[in-house]
């Protein structure tokens, strides 16, 4: 099934030089595994499209239940030179909550995951 990320995790974003960082927090931590199947490489690079073409790294830590994004060349030269409204990548994080992601429904309810 397809949720908005948010329903999944909350996240905060910020840069780093021309490279953007995304953590994404799953709101319990047993949803961990869905939010690690959910947001890959793959899936940054069709959210990104058009604005950076990578590299896109996913890493897992799940001591906190996460999973930290890194987009590189998505900020122009990064916050004191870009010429984007977001040149720190501030706001990136509260997007991407927004876009919808595809989960195992199955799994999901075994988790404790509802609409």
């Amino acid at each position: 099934m397809k949720v908005a990320l948010g329903k999944l995790a909350h996240g905060r974003s910020g840069d780093k030089g021309d490279m953007v960082n995304i953590a994404l927090i799953a709101h319990r931590p047993e949803w961990m595994e869905l939010l690690s199947d959910a947001v890959t490489p793959k899936v940054l690079e069709q959210w990104f499209e058009g604005w950076t073409e990578g590299p896109f790294k996913v890493f897992e830590v799940p001591g906190v239940g996460a999973i930290n994004c890194l987009i590189h060349n998505v900020l122009q030269g990064g916050g004191t030179v870009s010429k984007r409204l977001d040149s720190q990548g501030k706001a990136l994080g509260q997007v991407v909550l927004e876009a919808e992601v595809e989960i195992d429904a199955k799994r999901a309810a075994e988790l404790g995951f509802h609409l």
